[in-house]
């Protein structure tokens, strides 16, 4: 008990309130009102009628503080001044508080006796107020409790009762209790059974955010960055206790960080030269001594163990969100800000990370219901109280709502680090164990469960009723398919560390090692080994033996993956299995020139011996190598695919008759069947990454798009498969990068194209097909920056190279045209003309329109004169109609300079005016200058304009529009002109650009000039 002696019964007058606190006296900011509140019921129970006040206040708002004040305001006044504090401990002795309070005679009983339980009857309590009455005949009493929320229940008693009999008395009674939302049902108040004239009720608020920045200025400096005082408004949640202890701790650990230009020191400290100020910390860690984590930790005891447990779920679930992503974190924002907010949900548990974590409190608030149903299903706890816990925390600054889904957040990472301090690593993974089988309880997505199980002890779901091989393996491909490897990589991973039967665990080792060969280009082949190890079962050993010789040939070692499938054995009595393993030989040879001759040779013997055992991938895989080698026409070859298209095959098969068909279609001119079997290869039999046909359709679907002069698509194609998971442009020799090269060259942009390739070395890239490629589009690049010495040696260098692997024809790359041409440059027309010639001869032998135009445009060109004339004349009228406007532009501009040069301008001007334009539709930009030098030379000139209107049409443009008009359809226009249906899809958008319109029914009116022309 705290006394002050007795004085004379003088009224000495009431002091007024300080008008203006300094910013440390942080338990007095804001609290203007309180103060005026104590000095106006002193000066009343001065004047013999007192009363009770009663403070109420979330914890750390400062209401020991305001007793203090209370106290010092009753000192003044010549009052004296009992004081008790109440506490958990005592709560349980009757009458604790009260004898604490007026420290009663020792006949009374007192708190140190040794009786187990002081006595308590009817007269007890009256003998106590006969005590305080007794001392307030001496002198005005104030009377301060403090927390009196935890005081025994007689006690409380004592002071409701004392409160009704105030009234007459020089006594005032200044009670503080917590006043807060929890989650259990708090203690009724003091006030709950006392009329409003017995009892002054004042709530104390948490400072604003003007008061707690002039706090955090007035401790920092006023020179404190905007950055650091908007952070520890955040994190103090404008309670006084918590912004104090955040001060005191950046005060010791960053004693200048704050400030305007600081910078922090090795040692922690700081100086004033000019370099950016530190961040805030956002990590605990950075603050101890950790005055700020005590005074978390403190306020959560005050809360109640479900209030605690609510909270520290909370934290963690946003903190498990935090740290959920790493190099998925791009894109994840969205998903994250959605996964509470409805059931079926996906995505890592918890909420985003990023900067919208600290976003203002959103106003929508049905996106977080289903968040707060599952806190509290996941706690235990009253969904009715953990409701309105979220709405009190929001409203005193502890929590915010994500814009846009209304889930809450802790306003800072400091407080929601504090938060989760010294809780125990097992209760956390405790917790999200419970959630991942809520989650499946409750229906959501795989991801949403597997999010919870990464952070949940390995093996420790026993019981739990969560299959996590099978919700791993779920959210694994769901993450697969929406291109985040990084995420399923993760899943998989966390699998391993469960126990799982063999044959599953080598399921898991081949999609994880997949998934990290795709990320890493080097990585996965351990896995991969380890999985073809624990096979046991024939197919699943040659599947994955394919798998692992796929990663392998991808990282240049083909000897070693033909060594893996060799392992295998000769599959005695599985003829289905060994073609599948003679397909993946085939195409795995196809980046080795020894290994591919050995392996196509033992393959057509055996299908010379033994033709009943070569299946239709088989048989297409000789007919690809055939076409190649040029001794096989395009008619045949087209004629044999599609009947090996029609034969029954193995599904194991299937896909390496797609892809070979795929290729051989691609070379005879035949784009639309390409792409038609490349998407059932790519959409409908669902190759992993690792297939060795996989990256096979895909080449094949870039090399048609670029056969068709679809520049941009290919720039757009192989933009994302040149990066690294890193986001470093790759410098492999890819045909990727081959063709973006090619691409660049053609829409004018040599100068990309060139800092794209300077970190390749071709010297250290193992032998394979894409290697030569790449020799063939350097060399493209060099011939047009003006360099066809370099060009020519890069052409040498890819034939050379073709030759060693049987490659004759050029249906794959025509190096010998492009090598003749730098021979025309350098003034070298016989070596021009030998390589030229034999080009046609290898190209008569395919037959297709665009290898023969191609290589009669090159002969033309190296024989010049008449004959000359004559060979590219037919090259154009060959290439002329089929929409194969790459080709047909390079040959009308070639025909088009000889008729110049033999003085026939007149008959030149026309060919290069469709070059030109043609050009232009095709977004060619290199060839389109060519077409405006070669017309320059003829001596015409063309407007900048681009033609438009009727007199712009083509004749092939005029023939599909007029069918167009009159109602045909697409396909029935391909039909009948025989055209390919992606030629006449390109002429009709051309078709439309020109003349103005955008519907296919105006065509009519366009055509007959009813509508207006663009000039």
């Amino acid at each position: 008990m705290t006394a002050t002696p007795g004085r004379p019964p003088t009224r000495p007058p009431v002091p007024t309130p300080p008008a203006d606190l300094r910013p440390a006296s942080a338990g007095l900011l804001e609290r203007g009102s309180a103060l005026e509140l104590l000095a106006a019921e002193a000066d009343r129970a001065l004047g013999g009628s007192g009363r009770l006040v009663l403070f109420r206040a979330p914890t750390g708002t400062g209401r020991s503080v305001l007793l203090d004040a209370a106290a010092e305001l009753g000192a003044k006044l010549d009052m004296r001044v009992l004081r008790a504090h109440a506490s958990a401990e005592s709560s349980g002795v009757p009458l604790a508080l009260v004898r604490q309070l007026l420290d009663p005679p020792p006949g009374l009983g007192g708190l140190d006796d040794d009786t187990p339980q002081p006595p308590h009857h009817l007269g007890h309590p009256s003998r106590l107020w006969q005590l305080l009455c007794e001392q307030a005949t001496e002198s005005p009493l104030l009377v301060a409790v403090d927390d009196a929320h935890l005081a025994d229940d007689a006690s409380r008693r004592w002071l409701t009762e004392g409160a009704r009999r105030l009234t007459g008395m020089p006594v005032l009674m200044v009670v503080t209790e917590r006043g807060q939302y929890d989650i259990a049902p708090p203690t009724p108040s003091l006030a709950y059974s006392l009329s409003p004239g017995m009892v002054r009720v004042h709530a104390v608020a948490p400072l604003s955010r003007p008061a707690a920045e002039e706090l955090v200025r007035g401790v920092l400096g006023a020179d404190t960055s905007d950055a650091w005082v908007d952070g520890c408004v955040r994190a103090g949640a404008g309670n006084p206790l918590l912004l104090h202890a955040l001060l005191d701790d950046l005060r010791t650990v960053f004693p200048y960080g704050g400030r305007d230009g600081a910078a922090v020191g090795g040692d922690g400290g700081g100086s004033h030269d000019g370099a950016p100020e530190p961040r805030l910390p956002e990590d605990c860690a950075e603050l101890y001594p950790g005055a700020f984590v005590a005074a978390v930790s403190w306020w959560l005891e005050n809360t109640g163990p479900g209030s605690t447990m609510v909270a520290r779920t909370l934290a963690e679930l946003e903190d498990a969100a935090s740290e959920g992503y790493g190099e998925e974190r791009k894109g994840q924002a969205a998903t994250a800000e959605r996964e509470f907010a409805s059931p079926g949900a996906t995505g890592t548990p918890g909420i985003g990370p990023g900067p919208a974590a600290h976003d203002s409190p959103g106003t929508g608030q049905d996106p977080g219901d289903d968040f707060g149903g599952f806190l509290s299903d996941l706690t235990w706890a009253d969904p009715d109280r953990v409701s309105g816990w979220i709405t009190v925390m929001i409203r005193l600054g502890v929590l915010r709502r994500a814009s846009g889904t209304g889930v809450p957040r802790f306003a800072h990472p400091l407080l929601r680090g504090a938060v989760l301090d010294g809780w125990p690593r097992s209760h956390r993974q405790a917790l999200h164990l419970r959630a991942a089988e809520l989650r499946r309880r409750r229906g959501d997505g795989a991801e949403a469960v597997v999010g919870h199980l990464l952070r949940a002890t390995p093996g420790g779901t026993a019981g739990s009723g969560v299959s996590v091989g099978k919700a791993l393996l779920d959210a694994a491909a769901g993450a697969s398919r929406d291109g985040r490897t990084g995420a399923a990589a993760r899943y998989l991973r966390r699998a391993l560390d469960e126990p799982m039967p063999r044959g599953h665990r080598a399921t898991v080792l081949t999609a994880l090692g997949e998934l990290e060969f795709v990320t890493q280009r080097t990585g996965g082949t351990p896995r991969l080994a380890e999985a073809l190890r624990l096979q046991e079962e024939p197919r699943e050993r040659v599947l994955a033996a394919v798998t692992l010789g796929s990663a392998l040939t991808g990282q240049g070692k083909p000897h070693a993956a033909l060594d893996i499938l060799r392992d295998l054995g000769g599959l005695d009595g599985e003829p289905v299995l060994a073609r599948t393993v003679q397909a993946a030989s085939a195409f795995f040879s196809d980046h080795d020139p020894e290994i591919r001759r050995a392996v196509y040779t033992r393959l057509r013997e055996r299908a010379e011996r033994s033709p009943q055992w070569i299946s239709p991938a088989l048989r297409a895989l000789i007919i690809r190598y055939e076409a190649t080698a040029g001794l096989l026409s395009a008619e045949s070859a087209v004629r044999q695919i599609r009947r090996l298209l029609t034969a029954p095959e193995d599904p194991l098969l299937v896909p390496y008759l797609l892809g070979t068909a795929a290729a051989v279609a691609q070379w005879a001119d035949t784009p639309d069947d390409a792409e038609r079997l490349i998407r059932i290869g790519l959409t409908e039999h669902r190759l992993s990454p690792l297939h060795p046909v996989h990256l096979a359709l895909l080449n094949a679907r870039v090399d048609t798009a670029a056969a068709r002069g679809d520049h941009r698509w290919v720039l757009e194609e192989t933009a994302d498969r040149l990066r690294t998971p890193g986001d470093a442009p790759r410098t492999d020799a890819s045909n990727f990068l081959a063709h973006r090269v090619i691409a660049l060259v053609e829409r004018g942009r040599p100068a990309e194209a060139g800092r794209l390739i300077v970190d390749v070395k071709p010297g250290e890239e193992h032998d394979s097909w894409e290697l030569n490629r790449f020799l063939y589009a350097r060399g493209l690049l060099r011939a047009s920056v003006g360099d066809p010495a370099s060009a020519l040696d890069d052409f040498r260098e890819c034939g050379r190279r073709q030759l060693d692997r049987d490659v004759e024809s050029p249906v794959v790359t025509p190096w010998r045209s492009a090598a003749a041409e730098c021979h025309l440059l350098l003034g070298e027309p016989r070596e021009a003309l030998a390589l030229a010639e034999e080009e046609s001869r290898y190209a008569a032998v395919w037959g297709t329109p665009r290898v023969r135009g191609r290589a009669l445009r090159v002969l033309g060109a190296a024989t010049g004169g008449r004959q000359g004339l004559k060979l590219t004349a037919e090259a154009v009228g060959i290439l002329r109609g089929g929409g194969l406007d790459v080709e047909l532009i390079p040959a009308l501009i070639t025909h088009g300079l000889q008729l110049t040069a033999a003085g026939q301008s007149h008959r030149a001007r026309p060919l290069l005016r469709e070059a030109a334009t043609a050009a232009e539709r095709l977004g060619a930009v290199r060839l389109s200058a060519d077409a405006e030098l070669a017309l320059r030379a003829s001596g015409a000139r063309r407007s900048n304009v681009a033609l438009t209107g009727r007199s712009s049409l083509t004749g092939s443009e005029r023939r599909i529009a007029a069918l167009a008009a009159d109602g045909r359809t697409n396909a029935e226009i391909s039909e009948l002109l025989h055209l390919a249906l992606r030629t006449v899809e390109t002429h009709l958008t051309s078709t439309y650009r020109k003349l103005g319109i955008r519907r296919r029914g105006n065509l009519p009116a366009a055509l007959k000039g009813d509508v207006e022309q663009p000039s």
